[in-house]
């Protein structure tokens, strides 16, 4: 089975878990409504809906660190600055390509203008493959 497919089935046993923490507190709190209640039910389902609880929220950092680690590449505060900031460099990068892709068409597209090897400098070649 694939990665994504169990994590996602994990999460579903989460919300089960949830379902029947508040379920366990319902019933603890109908008991307390009663007129007598008895206290060793009320006791068993707080116990019940404590010890659910606590589990929720172990399985629930477990899949938080997971994304924190997948999101960002490696294990930190789950910062996307790095992802976004390389982003944006690479848009510049593709802008730059573009401009330097359209300015030699239009060199060659002109007609009667012949352009010789010489007529590039070296500063345009290396301009053109920043």
């Amino acid at each position: 089975m694939s990665a994504p497919v169990d994590k996602l089935r994990e999460l579903e046993t989460i919300e089960t878990d949830i379902a029947n923490a508040v379920q366990s507190s319902g019933y603890a709190l109908q008991e307390l409504a009663k007129e007598k209640p008895v206290m060793k039910q009320v006791e068993t389902h707080t116990t019940s809906f404590m010890k659910t609880l606590v589990e929720v929220e172990r399985k629930l950092t477990k899949h938080i660190n997971y994304l924190t680690q997948v999101s960002t590449g490696q294990p930190h505060e789950g910062s996307s600055y790095a992802a976004q900031k390389d982003l944006t460099l690479a848009y510049h990068r593709i802008d730059h390509i573009t401009s330097s892709l359209n300015d030699l068409g239009r060199l060659s597209a002109e007609p009667g203008q012949q352009v010789s090897r010489q007529q590039i400098s070296k500063s345009d070649l290396l301009q053109m493959s920043d």
